[in-house]
């Protein structure tokens, strides 16, 4: 049997202030991605540049179109409208060896053991069946769940069977990995597993794109991420680039804490417990905390901090927006 090197990924390049172009390897790609559903633009030209390489996150309250963009770019569904490239093929089907793919929806056959049902996911991808049956030990092992690798689906608990389908999803080690809300129905422990394997995969060399509408796991994982909301792309950057979009919160506690002392700090800071929370103003603390000092409030604790991505995702998407996309999802 001859065997071919696999196609390249797609690249862009990119102009560094003269130095010349720069090309940078990209795993995904989307351009202008339309969706409709019973005439409704449920992805409304979306675009995507996922670098190989790298952990990307695909940020969004419920109903925001990001199942739907993912199983265009997995070629699982058809665009009405636009372009994408997955792994260098413009056909994304063409590349489902080389990608892993947890769906939103789990399923696995309920009367196979765990090693058979990790084994049997990465015949399909073209793995050897002892080949898969070895590293599915390994993986259960890793997971720490060695010792339910003879156990059949059935009994296996909730979080225990959608490890052995995510465990599945990776062990033909494929080039993409591919997840839906992965984090979705699993317990802390498992949570922090599910972190720990999505690491292992990007160290092995693996590109990792995963939906998510947690922020706290896309702030802890993230090399970029892209939120959307009603089926269009708000934000694509690091998380830094999301946090800045907000100033800088100062954590302040008084001294003496009384009503007059809203008059003195910016009109959006909020009471929590003992502290007061507020924006730092453009031109800096310094003027109001000698104001506070010498109206006798004091400070007995002050730090500064950046807004978290929650406050972010906030920002970028609209309260109202986001209120009313939680809703619909109901």
């Amino acid at each position: 049997m001859a065997f071919r090197d696999p196609p390249r990924p797609a690249t862009t390049n990119h102009k560094n202030k003269g130095i010349g172009c720069v090309s940078q390897t990209l795993a995904v790609t989307a351009h202008r991605l339309v969706k409709k559903f019973g005439g409704r633009r449920v992805v409304d030209g979306i675009d995507l540049q996922v670098p190989a390489g790298t952990i990307y996150g695909v940020l969004g309250p419920n109903g925001a179109g990001k199942t739907t963009t993912l199983r265009m770019l997995l070629g699982i569904i058809e665009p009405d409208e636009g372009e994408r490239t997955l792994l260098g093929h413009d056909r994304p089907r063409e590349a489902s060896d080389q990608v892993g793919y947890l769906p939103e929806e789990r399923g696995l056959y309920p009367a196979m053991k765990a090693r058979e049902a990790i084994a049997f996911m990465g015949a399909l991808r073209g793995l050897p069946w002892g080949v898969g049956r070895k590293r599915a030990v390994e993986l259960m092992e890793n997971a720490g769940l060695g010792y339910a690798v003879d156990t059949k689906i059935r009994k296996l608990s909730k979080g225990m069977a959608q490890l052995v389908q995510l465990l599945g999803s990776v062990v033909h080690q494929p080039d993409l990995l591919v997840l839906d809300e992965p984090f979705s129905g699993l317990d802390p422990v498992n949570q922090e597993n599910l972190e720990k394997l999505i690491r292992g995969e990007q160290a092995r060399g693996a590109t990792v794109l995963f939906s998510t509408h947690v922020m706290a796991h896309a702030e802890r994982l993230c090399d970029r991420l892209a939120i959307i909301a009603g089926g269009k792309r708000r934000f694509e950057g690091t998380v830094n680039d999301a946090r800045g979009q907000l100033p800088m919160q100062a954590h302040y506690t008084p001294e003496r804490d009384d009503p007059g002392i809203a008059r003195i700090l910016p009109a959006d800071a909020r009471h929590n417990g003992s502290e007061w929370i507020f924006s730092v103003p453009d031109g800096g603390i310094e003027d109001m905390l000698r104001l506070l000092t010498q109206s006798g409030h004091g400070v007995t604790g002050l730090s500064i901090e950046r807004p978290g991505l929650h406050d972010a995702f906030v920002k970028i998407v609209g309260a109202k927006a986001l209120a009313d996309a939680e809703a619909e999802a109901l």
